[in-house]
C-alpha cells in the first residue's frame, strides 16, 4: 500500500475545518494542515479541538495564498517520504470519503496527478451558480491552450492527487500561489510529461462563500495562460524536441498576420481611392490566411495527439533542477 499524506490549506475554515479533518478515511497515514497566518485562528483550532495523531499543524507567519499553503504541505510530504499527496480544501467542498476515488488513477499507476472534475455529472450544475459555470468554462479553454491537456477540463479544481516522483521534478519554488495555483501546476506538469487525468466528482455547493471572483480573475487568468503557452510551445516544440509542428506554429501565425495586414492595407488604399481592390489582390491577401490558418490547426491536431500518455512515476529521475519560466 501507498503512503499517502493530506494537505489541507486553511484560512478562514474554522467552521468546517474539525469536520472535514475527521472525516479523511483511515488509509492517510499523514494530514499537514497548513495554516496560512489565518485571522480567526483556524490552526490553533485544529490543534486545541482535534485529536487525531495522523494531523500536523504548520503556521505561515505571513499570508502567502492557497497556492503558498499547498507548496509548503507538499514540501512537508516530501520531507515524510510518502508516495502519494492528496490536496483537500477545509471547507466542506470536498468530500473526505471520495479521497480512494481521487487518487486511485494515481494508485494504480495510471497517472502521475488526478483532479476531480465537477462537470461531468450534468445534474450537479443546476445548483452551481451560473457564473461560476460560465468562468470556469471559459479558463477550460484556455487552460487546454496552454497546458497541451486537451482532455482535462474544470481546471481550477483543487481536489487532487499528484504522486510524489512527479512532485519532486516540479519546480515548487516557481509555481504560482494564489487563485492561479491549479491551473500553473498543470502547466509545469505538461513540461515534466506527467500523465494527468479528471475523475468525476459531484459537485457541493452549501453556504460556503468562495474566495474567488472569476470575473474579475479572468483577465489576469488569460495572460497568465498566453504566458504559459508561450512557454510550453517554445519549450515542447523547439528545446526540447522539433517537429513539423514546430514549422507549423512559426509558420502558421506569420502568414495570418501577413494576410490579414496586407488584406486591410490594400482594403484602407482602395476605399481612399474610391476604387475597388483587383482579384489579385484578394487572393493575395485570403491564400496566406488561409494557408496559415490551415498550418495553426494542423500544428493544434498535432498538439491534441501529443498528450503524455506514459506515467513517468517509477522512474524516479530525482529532484527538480530548472525549468522554463
Amino acid at each position: 500500500m501507498p503512503k499517502v499524506a493530506v494537505v489541507v490549506p486553511c484560512y478562514k475554515e474554522t467552521s468546517k475545518v474539525l469536520d472535514t479533518l475527521k472525516a479523511v478515511p483511515a488509509l492517510v497515514q499523514y494530514i499537514y494542515c497548513v495554516d496560512d497566518a489565518c485571522p480567526d485562528g483556524t490552526g490553533k483550532l485544529v490543534e486545541a479541538e482535534c485529536g487525531d495523531p495522523r494531523v500536523k499543524v504548520i503556521f505561515h507567519e505571513e499570508n502567502q495564498g492557497v497556492g503558498g499553503a499547498v507548496i509548503t504541505g507538499y514540501q512537508a510530504a516530501l520531507a515524510d517520504d510518502v508516495d502519494i499527496v492528496v490536496k483537500i480544501d477545509g471547507d466542506g467542498q470536498m468530500d473526505p470519503e471520495l479521497l480512494p476515488i481521487i487518487m486511485r488513477p494515481v494508485a494504480e499507476g495510471k497517472a502521475d496527478y488526478s483532479k476531480g472534475n465537477r462537470f461531468f455529472v450534468l445534474s450537479d450544475l443546476q445548483h452551481m451558480p451560473g457564473i461560476r459555470i460560465f468562468g470556469n468554462a471559459v479558463l477550460s479553454f484556455l487552460s487546454k491552450f496552454s497546458t497541451g491537456y486537451w482532455q482535462v477540463f474544470d481546471p481550477t479544481n483543487g481536489y487532487t492527487a499528484i504522486h510524489a516522483d512527479a512532485l519532486r521534478l516540479l519546480p515548487l519554488n516557481k509555481l504560482r500561489q494564489g487563485y492561479f495555483f491549479e491551473s500553473d501546476m498543470l502547466f509545469r506538469l505538461s513540461t515534466i510529461r506527467a500523465v494527468v487525468q479528471d475523475v468525476p466528482q459531484r459537485a457541493v455547493y452549501e453556504d460556503e462563500q468562495s474566495g474567488i471572483s472569476l470575473i474579475k480573475v479572468i483577465p489576469s487568468f488569460t495572460l497568465s495562460h498566453i504566458r504559459n503557452f508561450v512557454s510550453r510551445i517554445f519549450y515542447n516544440y523547439f528545446l526540447r524536441d522539433f517537429h513539423l509542428a514546430s514549422l507549423e506554429w512559426v509558420f502558421g501565425p506569420i502568414f495570418i498576420v501577413f494576410g490579414l495586414t496586407f488584406g486591410i492595407s490594400s482594403w484602407m488604399g482602395a476605399t481612399a481611392a474610391g476604387t475597388e481592390a483587383s482579384a489579385g489582390t484578394v487572393m493575395l491577401s485570403a491564400l496566406p490566411f488561409l494557408a496559415g490558418l490551415q498550418l495553426l490547426l494542423s500544428a493544434i491536431g498535432f498538439d491534441v495527439d501529443n498528450q503524455p500518455q506514459v506515467p513517468i512515476q517509477g522512474q524516479r529521475l530525482g529532484e527538480a533542477d530548472d525549468d522554463p519560466d
